[in-house]
């Protein structure tokens, strides 16, 4: 969106967040009605995998996301053109967000391994007509905030030294702004993952990604005066996206132990994804389940990354064309969000993080 690196630092990061916040009142609507609304979680992630291959800045990943949300929703679009308008997402994304020399090449996208599976050869002239055409949709307006684009902003004050460690000052004030990081983008990348979460304001989900993670890292108060004032968010504001950020958060430790416990010996690799068996696991479990700790290796793996890090935690390495039913099965998380009963958060998260030691 044009802005400086580390807008946020800058004296200018009140007026640029104002900005942000009133365009964020007048983002086009979302109405979920796209006929094809079951596969949009696979080109969602064939969009993030795709932005990581070129470390993409995450403003440019959720801005592509939110376009081919915006199109769908609009448009009933065959899977082979969806193919197309997810990497023109992509690309007016990335020439919005990113420095032009970052912008992915015609030539290195078509040497991606997963196009052959996907049986799609790009052209220009096929790119630059589902550009223009995705540009008349949104007339020529890609001045969209996103999540992404408020997350800095608040974690700008998000751990301070005045916070306690389940109920302990921190020792390590500089180890625990990485943590909260880590999982801040992690959170903002399970809100991608589920159209659910375009019925929030952005710079709410923004707010429950940084209140969530304090949530999980044991850090007190869960939601400080200094964000509530920086936010303009109060705990009750937050508390229902929150419920479904930890919700995921809860599945995928679960996962993450399951497949821990059936590793047979150092030959079998770990993979780690986001609901990859395609289960949804009821309310009653993450009400009845017992402490669980986050596998450390993962986090740790993670902070090498400099870009979506938490892509690795939850987007699966390949991906497969989708296959009609088969596919179709394949579904988010949004049958525990919708089954009318409410995962209870409140200030004192049961769910472990190892985070950091005091």
């Amino acid at each position: 969106m044009e802005l400086e690196d580390q807008w946020w630092k800058g004296h200018l990061a009140a007026d640029i967040y104002q900005a942000l916040r009133y365009k964020e009142l007048k983002l086009p609507s979302y109405k979920g009605q796209s006929p094809q609304l079951n596969l949009r979680r696979y080109f969602a992630d064939l969009v993030a995998i795709v932005s990581n291959r070129f470390r993409l800045c995450p403003a440019a990943r959720h801005l592509a996301v939110y376009l081919l949300d915006l199109f769908m929703d609009r448009y009933d679009v065959t899977v082979q053109q969806l193919h197309m308008v997810s990497f023109s997402c992509l690309l007016l994304a990335s020439k919005f967000e990113e420095r032009e020399d970052r912008v992915p090449k015609l030539e290195n996208l078509n040497s991606l391994g997963c196009m052959s599976s996907m049986n799609l050869v790009l052209t220009k002239q096929g790119l630059l007509h589902m550009e223009l055409l995705l540009l008349e949709t949104f007339q020529w307006n890609l001045y969209l905030p996103t999540a992404a684009h408020f997350i800095d902003y608040y974690l700008s004050i998000a751990v301070h030294e005045g916070d306690l460690h389940d109920g302990w000052p921190m020792t390590c004030l500089e180890k625990t702004k990485v943590y909260m990081a880590k999982y801040a983008d992690y959170f903002l990348e399970v809100s991608l993952q589920d159209h659910v979460f375009l019925c929030f304001a952005p710079s709410l989900v923004a707010a429950s990604c940084v209140a969530t993670s304090r949530l999980t890292l044991h850090l007190s108060p869960t939601w400080p005066p200094r964000l509530q004032r920086l936010t303009g968010y109060t705990w009750e504001n937050l508390v229902p996206c929150a419920e479904k950020l930890l919700i995921a958060h809860d599945s995928d430790v679960q996962e993450a132990n399951k497949q821990k416990c059936q590793q047979p010996g150092p030959q079998q690799p770990v993979q780690s994804g986001y609901h990859s068996s395609g289960q949804t696991a009821t309310v009653a479990q993450y009400l009845q389940r017992p402490a669980m700790q986050y596998p450390q290796q993962t986090l740790q793996s993670s902070l090498a990354h400099p870009h979506g890090s938490a892509s690795d935690l939850s987007h699966p390495t390949s991906l497969q064309a989708p296959s009609g039913p088969q596919y179709a099965s394949s579904q988010t998380i949004t049958t525990s969000m919708d089954s009318g009963r409410a995962y209870q958060v409140s200030l004192h998260y049961s769910c472990a993080a190892p985070c950091f030691d005091r």
